[in-house]
């Protein structure tokens, strides 16, 4: 059984949405960024209003997005990517890394950016995880349009 929020379709027509996506286990991430698209189109969010771009890993998420912010003029930013936990550090300082910079978009440049990565202990979990009823692409996409319609609110 999945867990999480349930979202209610949103009218996104007016929005301007950034994904930006990382090509490191591209495998679980283009699943991902497919079902994030698909709530997009939902939301009514133009397609050329959405903004797409890879970058190669995870670490590079942080830095794509805020570029994107600056050039784009975007109302939210969702971050697909995947980590799966490997036999030494790396694992622990790169998911470090990115979450605490997404969280410094969001407090300093006041664009909602979605944190859309999986942190996985195997590739079983990241195939489960990005993959049929567990997929959370939609649910970012959702709640990338929920955060930009509150943004905008006065």
């Amino acid at each position: 059984m999945k867990k999480g929020v349930k979202f209610s379709l949103q009218n996104g027509k007016t929005l301007k949405i950034g994904i930006i996506y990382s090509r490191w286990n591209i495998f679980f991430v283009e699943s991902l960024l497919t079902n994030c698209l698909k709530a997009l189109k939902e939301c009514k969010v133009e397609k050329d209003n959405i903004f797409i771009t890879q970058v190669p890993g995870s670490y590079e998420l942080p830095w794509g997005a805020k570029k994107m912010i600056k050039q784009k003029n975007i109302d939210a930013v969702i971050c697909l990517g995947c980590l799966i936990k490997g036999e030494t550090m790396h694992f622990e300082y790169i998911a470090e890394a990115v979450s605490q910079g997404i969280m410094k978009l969001n407090l300093e440049t006041g664009v909602p950016v979605v944190f859309g990565v999986l942190t996985c202990l195997t590739k079983k979990q990241a195939k489960e995880r990005a993959s049929g009823k567990l997929n959370s692409g939609r649910e970012w996409g959702m709640a990338a349009v929920e955060m930009a319609l509150l943004s905008k609110q006065k």
